[in-house]
C-alpha cells in the first residue's frame, strides 16, 4: 500500500493558504528549505515518504544535524558495525577471507578431502591456502587501484547520480590502521551526504536537538574535504 501524502496538516500548522507554492506535497524539498525549522517533528516525518536521505542532503539544517550525529560517535556507524553492514566498502582482510579462508581449505584438504589420508593432502592443503591469500591479495589490490578521485559537495538536488560516492581521500593506504581509520571516515561522509542504505536517517534529520548555533561549523568540515 502506497503512503498518500497530505499537505494539508503541514500547510495549516504554518498558517499558510492550500494553494501555496512551492507545494510540500509537489515540491517537498523546496519547501523544507524554507520551513523545516518551523514544522514539529510528527509531521516532519511525513516527508520521509516523499524524499530520499540523498535529496535531503542539500538542507543545511539537516547536513549540520548528520555532522553533529557522526560526531558523537554513534555504535552503528563504528568500525565493527559498518564493515559487517556495509562490508562492499571494507578494503582490508575480512574474518572470512584471506587468511582465514585459506586456513579453512587447508583444514577441508586435511580432514575432508579423501577423508584425510596422508598421501599428498598435506601439499594439496598448503596449497590450497596460498591460492586463497593470493586471490585476497589481488582483490585488494584492485580495490586501491579503483579508488575515486574525491568529488565535491555542490548544494543543488540534481548534482547527484545514483553512482555517485561521497568524497574520499586517493591517498595510498597500505596498513590496517590506515585502512580502518579511511573506512570509518568514509562511512561518516556517505551517511552525511545521505548514500548509506539500512540505516535510520529519520532519527537525525527530523531531530531538532542536534541543530547547533554556529553554522559555520558545518562549511568549515565541507571545506577541509576540498
Amino acid at each position: 500500500m502506497s503512503f498518500q501524502f497530505d499537505k494539508g496538516p503541514s500547510l495549516r500548522y504554518l498558517g499558510l493558504p492550500k494553494d501555496y507554492a512551492p507545494s510540500p506535497e509537489t515540491n517537498p524539498i523546496p519547501f523544507l528549505l524554507l520551513y523545516l525549522p518551523q514544522l514539529p517533528p510528527n509531521l516532519l516525518l511525513h516527508f520521509s515518504y516523499i524524499t530520499t536521505p540523498k535529496q535531503r542532503t542539500v538542507i543545511i539544517p539537516i547536513r549540520n544535524r548528520r555532522l553533529q550525529y557522526v560526531s558523537k560517535y554513534p555504535p552503528e556507524l563504528r568500525f565493527e558495525n559498518a564493515r559487517n553492514m556495509w562490508p562492499s566498502m571494507w578494503q582490508g582482510r575480512t574474518e572470512r577471507g584471506g587468511i582465514q579462508e585459506g586456513k579453512d581449505e587447508k583444514a577441508w584438504a586435511n580432514i575432508g578431502f579423501l577423508e584425510g589420508r596422508k598421501q599428498h593432502v598435506g601439499k594439496l592443503g598448503t596449497l590450497l591456502a596460498e591460492y586463497e591469500e593470493e586471490r585476497e591479495a589481488e582483490r585488494l589490490r584492485e580495490l586501491r587501484r579503483n579508488r575515486q578521485p574525491p568529488n565535491e559537495f555542490v548544494p543543488e538536488e540534481d548534482t547527484y547520480s545514483e553512482d555517485e560516492d561521497a568524497p574520499n581521500s586517493d591517498s595510498t593506504l597500505e596498513t590496517e590502521a590506515e585502512l580502518r581509520a579511511a573506512f570509518e571516515r568514509l562511512i561518516r561522509e556517505r551517511f552525511i551526504y545521505g548514500l548509506l542504505d539500512n540505516i535510520d536517517y529519520d532519527k537525525v534529520d527530523w531531530d531538532e536537538s542536534l541543530d547547533i548555533e554556529e553554522r559555520d561549523e558545518e562549511e568549515r568540515w565541507f571545506d577541509e574535504e576540498e
